[in-house]
């Protein structure tokens, strides 16, 4: 799920304490093959949608089972008829027709606003902490994509008045002179990404990352934005810094997905975004393992 539908769902409820009203849709448990994964969650409104269970003949009659519930159509059943929860158990493949083939078990839970604090908790995501450091065009346009995705995204610049108004609060914008000082503080696990707008500002925060990673080795992945020749000329001025080449090693660049074409903003950017999606998923399998 994003970090921009919770939002939307907060939005939506704020206005008033009587009103409007929902029904918090969650996946409350799968078994076998399904759409979505336990915790997704979709907030029906007698006009409007917010998130998704994934889309399909699940989805459906969800929104059916919601609108119902908003109506009053629901009286047979106790906990309904209460304006408690109740679950709903779904075949996909028997019932529903869909070749997934699973089991899922759907929690229906008519919400009122504004938002709780606890349930505001409860379906906030878990992003990937990702620092990004530059206010340029790439970074910009980064920013509009993994502001969508699941990632807590810290966008550092030693530029003032570089960062555009109106963002989520899951993208917190930092001023840093020098840029650099800001690595020392990062989140362990944190996503780095290198692209300010001087090669200088650049190595000097490559060299900040190396030396933390030599003392606490916690960076999940270092990334900078240029060419071959660039990271050639940057490994060099490394290894003439003391780094060895086994630390050099730990730095990507060129960044980005191979096989996607084009040097737009826009398309470094997608590229980019699918690395770290990647990446976050190759963690998650390895802690699973």
């Amino acid at each position: 799920m994003t970090p921009l539908a919770l939002e939307a769902l907060v939005a939506a409820l704020c206005p008033r304490p009587e009103g409007p009203r929902a029904v918090l849709v969650t996946v409350e448990h799968v078994q076998g093959s399904a759409p979505r994964e336990a915790g997704a969650w979709m907030a029906v409104f007698a006009d409007q949608l917010i998130n998704t269970l994934g889309g399909g003949h699940l989805e459906h009659s969800a929104i059916a089972l919601a609108r119902q519930c908003l109506s009053g159509g629901l009286d047979a059943d106790a906990e309904a008829a209460a304006g408690g929860p109740f679950t709903r158990r779904f075949s996909l493949g028997p019932s529903l027709g869909q070749c997934c083939g699973g089991v899922v078990v759907l929690r229906f839970e008519p919400i009122q606003g504004p938002l709780h604090a606890d349930l505001k908790a409860r379906l906030r995501p878990r992003g990937t902490p990702v620092a990004l450091f530059g206010g340029g065009h790439v970074g910009r346009a980064l920013v509009r994509i993994l502001q969508t995705l699941p990632f807590e995204v810290r966008w550092l610049d030693s530029r003032d008045e570089i960062f555009p108004p109106g963002l989520p609060s899951h993208v917190q914008c930092e001023h840093s002179d020098p840029v650099q000082a800001a690595v020392p503080d990062l989140a362990p696990g944190t996503r780095v990404l290198i692209m300010s707008f001087s090669h200088a500002e650049d190595l000097d925060i490559v060299q900040a990352c190396l030396k933390r990673q030599q003392m606490r080795g916690d960076l999940a992945f270092i990334g900078l934005i240029g060419s071959k020749t660039k990271w050639a000329t940057f490994r060099h001025r490394l290894r003439e810094r003391g780094f060895s080449e086994q630390a050099c090693d730990l730095v990507t660049c060129p960044i980005g997905v191979p096989g996607i074409a084009g040097k737009e903003p826009e398309v470094i950017a997608v590229a980019v975004a699918a690395q770290l999606l990647m990446q976050s998923r190759t963690s998650a399998s390895e802690r699973a393992g």
